[in-house]
């Protein structure tokens, strides 16, 4: 760790190459680069020419290639996927994709609850036997509660009936 408020100067300086270095051939960069660069133009150019009975193919892959850094440094990266552009023609209709497991378990979850709400209707299930019970209970503890208000309700005119006379 440094000491002081200022810090140290890094102790190696970057060279880069002016373009008329690297078209005049002087630069200090390995010689295997100019071979594997030679490779790379010698690929592109066998892509031209089989581009060009190819038709549109070739402009999509060139548009590819020619994004950002992409035309300049070679990657091989297995995690890397290119797009497959797939047409309409080659769609297979009949196929059926697969689910993954957690929209296996989303769908049978649903369906479940379906079942169970279908089954709660028509008073198939314990919770739906309980809250029928409990309803059957409150309405007859509620008819027992209107009768004896009727019942009160009869006595109170029976009291006025026979006050008056």
């Amino acid at each position: 760790m440094g000491r002081g408020k200022f810090k140290a100067k890094p102790t190696g300086q970057r060279h880069f190459s002016t373009p008329e270095e690297m078209i005049a051939g002087t630069s200090s960069r390995p010689r295997t680069f100019k071979r594997q660069e030679a490779a790379y133009k010698e690929e592109e150019e066998s892509e031209e020419e089989s581009g060009q009975e190819s038709g549109e193919e070739s402009e999509d892959e060139t548009e590819q290639k020619r994004k950002g850094t992409q035309g300049v440094i070679e990657v091989n990266n297995p995690n890397l996927v290119k797009p497959k552009n797939l047409k309409a023609r080659d769609l297979d209709a009949g196929k059926t994709t697969e689910l993954s497991r957690r929209e296996r378990e989303e769908l049978e979850k649903q369906r479940a609850h379906e079942r169970y709400m279908r089954l709660q209707e028509q008073g198939k299930t314990e919770q739906a036997r309980k809250d029928l019970e409990r309803l059957a209970l409150i309405r007859q503890q509620r008819e027992e509660a209107a009768k004896k208000r009727e019942e009160e309700k009869a006595a109170r005119e029976q009291k006025k009936v026979e006050a008056r006379k």
